[in-house]
């Protein structure tokens, strides 16, 4: 079921009736219910899948809840955080990963084995990540275990989160989704407001720019020569989809009264990779922080490695290196999170690599800039600092958007080699052809020019919610009202296109 369905609307529609028409200690179990119709209507057949990783992780992290109210012997409570996240992510492991796999050593060795014939169950990689960080917030004794299956199965399967994250925090999502929230035309305000703005970036913008990368990747021969064009249009795509998606989902959390955690902030604006992954995708960065890059970082083969280095590189160089190798783990991971394939593993190592360069650059880059009398503060600096930001974050969309390694290697040396800026007008845009390509690219630029203004004055000290929502109710109405017509008019005329990020 499409988040941008008429299907899906009148899904949610019904499930917040319902959730206030329930008396407020049972309003949780109405989430369950449709939390779990939700994902039925998508995939029952998959269903094993998310009641196994509940299953795993309710069990395990409530068995090593009561092993350390005991006392027992921290081995034995290790080994049983170990069982659990063996199992949960393990799944998604051989599921994910096993063609992969199977598929190289058939290449390496000239072998015909067979791979799983299953298609990946919608949101696997998301509650997986979700119940795994559970189990570990038990086990490090961040939170006390729920006792309730119930009501840990709604934590896991919350369904507007469950497809496309965010990725949630027990401490922070779990109190808000048990609570029964009583009825408040500011929630409802709240949440139809930021659907409509989610609407308006995935139908509008992601969708009229996701038509000429299409175009451009679909045909490369024939558009190589816009190469360049194909990646400006994939990532305006991603970040309108991707975005978008994030309005819609946390603007349905707040028509139940529930926050959850934001997972963009104007990423665009980053002025280093790794505040743009501070930026982009929260969660995910914030889920490989705490349970990846901090236990890789603190591991005793990481101490030792960390002494070793300072012996060898020397005190100041030396106490870097293991962080930037934590770095390129860290992003491995995050490679390979998006996806079973060689093209991932470089997409990830890139950014990695990225971060950890400036990492070990530091110390130059601060000696630069003092020869330089650069404080870093200035206007033009900060505005070169966020043009490089882009320029690199957009280098990596030829690896993410490409089918492969190899085409993406191929559309590197097109854009290299090849510009021929006249194939963009015989790209069709939709219903209407090549005729409407010129009314499609200022539907796209208009779009930008509209989110870049409204981003950077939230970034410089603007509410523009705030001051919307301070407006009289008839203006804020017909403003929205507005957008919605908006998409009726400017919305892409192209095929419906899901959202990019309920694949992974």
């Amino acid at each position: 079921m499409s988040l941008i369905s008429n299907l899906f609307v009148l899904f949610v529609a019904a499930a917040v009736f319902l959730y206030y028409l329930a008396p407020k200690k049972y309003r949780w179990i109405c989430l369950l219910v449709f939390s779990y119709l939700y994902y039925l209507s998508g995939s029952a057949r998959y269903l094993f899948f998310l009641l196994f990783s509940t299953a795993v992780t309710y069990l395990c992290a409530l068995q090593i809840d009561r092993m350390q109210q005991e006392g027992k012997e921290q081995k034995k409570i290790k080994r049983m955080a170990a069982l659990g996240l063996v199992g949960n992510l393990g799944m998604l492991g051989v599921v994910k990963y096993t063609n992969f796999f199977v598929d190289n050593l058939n290449l390496l060795f000239h072998m015909n084995l067979r791979g799983l014939e299953v298609l990946l169950p919608l949101g696997l990689s998301f509650y997986t990540f979700q119940s795994s960080g559970y189990l570990l917030d038990v086990y490090w004794k961040r939170t006390r275990a729920q006792r309730n299956p119930f009501r840990y199965a709604l934590f896991v399967s919350f369904f507007p989160q469950l497809l496309q994250g965010p990725i949630g925090n027990y401490k922070r999502l779990a109190g808000q989704l048990y609570e029964g929230h009583s009825f408040s035309w500011d929630h409802i305000s709240r949440g139809l407001k930021r659907i409509i703005l989610g609407f308006c970036k995935k139908m509008i913008i992601a969708d009229w720019a996701g038509v000429f990368a299409d175009a451009i990747w679909g045909d490369l021969d024939r558009y190589g020569g816009i190469a360049l064009f194909g990646l400006l249009f994939y990532g305006i795509q991603l970040y309108g989809d991707f975005s978008g998606a994030m309005d819609v989902v946390i603007g349905i959390g707040n028509l139940f009264g529930i926050s959850m955690d934001e997972n963009f902030r104007r990423p665009y604006l980053a002025k280093s990779m790794a505040e743009f992954w501070e930026r982009w995708h929260i969660t995910l960065g914030e889920w490989m922080k705490n349970y990846v890059f901090y236990p890789i970082s603190l591991s005793k083969w990481m101490l030792r490695f960390s002494r070793w280095s300072k012996r060898t590189f020397g005190r100041k160089t030396g106490r870097v290196v293991p962080i930037a190798l934590a770095d390129l783990i860290v992003f491995f991971f995050v490679g390979i999170w998006h996806g079973a394939s060689w093209k991932y593993v470089v997409y990830g190592l890139m950014n990695g690599g990225i971060i950890a360069f400036s990492e070990l650059m530091t110390g130059r880059y601060r000696s630069w800039k003092k020869a330089l009398h650069i404080s870093g503060k200035e206007r033009w600096y900060q505005a070169f600092a966020i043009v490089r930001t882009f320029i690199l974050v957009n280098l990596r969309w030829f690896f993410d958007r490409s089918d492969s390694l190899g085409q993406g290697l191929y559309m590197v040396k097109q854009a290299s080699t090849r510009f021929e800026p006249a194939r963009l007008l015989e790209i069709p845009a939709g219903t209407g052809g090549t005729a409407f390509v010129p009314w499609a690219l200022l539907i796209i630029a208009a779009g930008c020019v509209i989110m870049v203004t409204a981003g950077c004055v939230q970034e410089w000290g603007g509410r523009t919610r705030e001051r919307l929502s301070r407006l009289p109710v008839p203006v804020t109405a017909g403003i929205y009202l507005l957008l919605l017509v908006c998409i009726g008019l400017f919305g892409s005329t192209a095929a419906p296109r899901g959202f990019i990020y309920a694949q992974f």
